[in-house]
């Protein structure tokens, strides 16, 4: 799994440290330790799972100790077992203590979702179906939470508002229609944009096909209906199946053919893989 650049984690990493150092620092670090205090430690994982936010981690530390040695044993999209050790580190103690919240926090939450996708991939084995996440993420931490999915094995869908076109109901609504909201967007942006366009019924999907979509979002469908969906499509478009999906019915879901299925759980409600820094 190729890295993030730095470029882009830095920022998110120094805002949560300035975040957890406030007005004055970390007061009980400054009172308790010799500012000349070395200490070496490990980043160990505590319960099983995909490793995700390596770098999160290293800038932490790095951002507060510049002169720190850490020292990578995984990387990023690693299955790792209860007690595996991640990263051995050395830094001044009061650097590496004030750090340390913020890179488990980074940590553990990017682990996690990396985790939770893994568990979802592993459902559809043997499918076409693609796992990915949606815009359902922590306010602030979508490139890092992205990106934890892809250490997942998972795909991203859209980043944003403005990289591709998705017509959801109250675009609908507001146009007049699904095939005249579909016209107005291919009229309007550039022809590098995809466009996708959210259905309900089967005869949704029809008048769609008619006006040429690149992907049909169906939401919250049957599965005897995904099928139909599948059917009907034949191929012309992609599909993605969205809304009621959860680690009980994805692979039925996946079974029916569709090219993707979006699980916003993946973001919003992945457990933070429990990892400790211990101190060597």
């Amino acid at each position: 799994m190729d890295p993030l650049p730095d470029l882009l984690v830095e920022p998110i990493v120094r805002a949560a440290l300035a975040e957890d150092l406030g007005r004055a620092g970390d007061i009980t670090s400054q009172a308790c330790i010799d500012a000349r205090a070395g200490l070496a430690a490990v980043f160990a994982v505590r319960s099983g799972g995909v490793i995700a936010g390596m770098a999160c981690a290293r800038l932490a530390i790095a951002a507060l100790d510049p002169t720190a040695r850490f020292e990578a044993m995984a990387a990023d999209g690693d299955a790792a077992a209860p007690g595996v050790i991640l990263a051995r580190v050395e830094a001044n103690a009061r650097a590496l203590l004030s750090a340390e919240r913020v890179a488990l926090n980074l940590m553990g939450r990017l682990s996690g979702v990396a985790s939770l996708t893994a568990a979802y991939v592993a459902q559809t084995a043997g499918t076409r179906a693609r796992i990915i996440d949606t815009r359902k993420t922590t306010p602030g931490l979508r490139t890092l939470e992205k990106y934890a999915v892809r250490c997942g094995g998972g795909a991203n869908h859209r980043f944003g508002l403005d990289d591709a076109v998705l017509i959801k109901d109250n675009h609908i609504a507001a146009c007049g229609g699904v095939g005249a909201a579909i016209d107005r967007a291919r009229a309007t942006v550039g022809h590098m944009v995809k466009i996708e366009v959210e259905v309900d019924t089967l005869a949704q999907l029809r008048v769609a096909l008619d006006h040429t979509p690149d992907v049909v979002m169906l939401d919250n469908f049957s599965l005897p209906d995904l099928e139909a969906a599948v059917a009907i499509t034949a191929g012309r478009v992609v599909l993605e199946a969205s809304g009621g999906v959860n680690l009980a019915t994805v692979a039925a879901i996946a079974a029916t053919g569709v090219d993707l299925i979006s699980v916003g759980a993946l973001t919003h409600s992945a457990p933070v893989l429990d990892i400790g820094l211990d101190a060597a």
